[in-house]
């Protein structure tokens, strides 16, 4: 659901307003961090995918991620920088977030 920083925050912070109607939610290389005073409100499955290159980011994805009170999970993916430039990073996003969905909505 998210491809910038904000979109992720924004993603979020609606997450936590609208509660079960929002069902799943994909950050990807996303500042989640900046969404804090919303984290613990958000209840739909989160997962938050960021490059294991981008310093700075991961650590901020992971103070995130200890916030949520939902089901969650964090992905690194490997060799990846802030924009998923890299040969088969974004690939991997796509197959990642196929698989988070297709786990929040089985028979769907």
């Amino acid at each position: 659901m998210s491809f910038l920083p904000t979109v992720a925050v924004a993603a979020l912070q609606s997450t936590a307003a609208l509660g079960d109607e929002i069902k799943a939610v994909v950050s990807r290389g996303g500042r989640p961090d900046l969404a804090k005073a919303y984290l613990a409100k958000v209840t739909a499955p989160t997962l938050l995918l960021v490059g294991g290159y981008d310093d700075g980011v991961i650590e901020l994805n992971e103070q995130a991620h200890a916030l949520l009170n939902c089901e969650k999970e964090m992905t690194l993916i490997p060799g990846a920088t802030h924009l998923f430039e890299e040969a088969g990073t974004l690939e991997q996003v796509a197959e990642l977030a196929a698989q988070w969905f297709v786990k929040q909505f089985p028979g769907k």
